[in-house]
């Protein structure tokens, strides 16, 4: 591991950190229609456009089990899917598709959309939990539209960081 790399995978763990504190911290970001943003998502796909298959498989799954602590769901969920999503992001950036904001932004929407409503089925459908419709409608939709306003932040973020420390290796 070249030195700049191993800066640029510390400056996204401080980006992790920070992002995560943020979305904890009550009253930080105001709710909209009841709902908070979870910003750990679009980091993680914006940092698998960057990165190998692996390294972006890494930082999923690092997310992934901030929001599982975060949440409170059962440790590794969140952690799974998403190591899984930033693998085949990584995979497809690094292969097929152009890296660019527009499919930023389509991989932010399909991402966002499956982890959240795998979220909400394991979380209201399997368990039988009342109003399951009601709690999508209300809570996830909103999560999801509010989520997804911060995937171009991150991912000019992102992108400057890996091109700015690219540009020295």
């Amino acid at each position: 591991m070249s030195r700049y790399q191993g800066i640029r995978f510390f400056a996204y763990f401080l980006e992790i950190l920070v992002l995560f504190m943020v979305q904890e911290t009550p009253g930080l970001l105001p709710p909209v229609l009841g709902a908070r943003p979870v910003l750990l998502i679009p980091a993680a796909l914006s940092i698998a456009f960057f990165e190998t298959e692996v390294s972006a498989m890494a930082f999923g799954v690092l997310c992934g089990l901030f929001l599982d602590f975060g949440m409170g769901t059962a440790f590794g969920f969140h952690g799974l899917f998403l190591g899984v999503m930033c693998f085949l992001l990584g995979a497809l950036a690094a292969e097929l598709i152009r890296t660019n904001l527009l499919t930023a932004m389509l991989a932010g929407i399909l991402g966002i959309f499956l982890l959240l409503s795998i979220q909400w089925l394991f979380t209201y459908l399997l368990y039988g939990l009342d109003y399951p419709g009601y709690a999508y409608a209300h809570h996830y939709l909103p999560r999801m539209g509010y989520t997804l306003i911060f995937m171009p932040v991150t991912y000019y973020f992102n992108r400057a960081l890996a091109l700015f420390l690219r540009e020295r290796e």
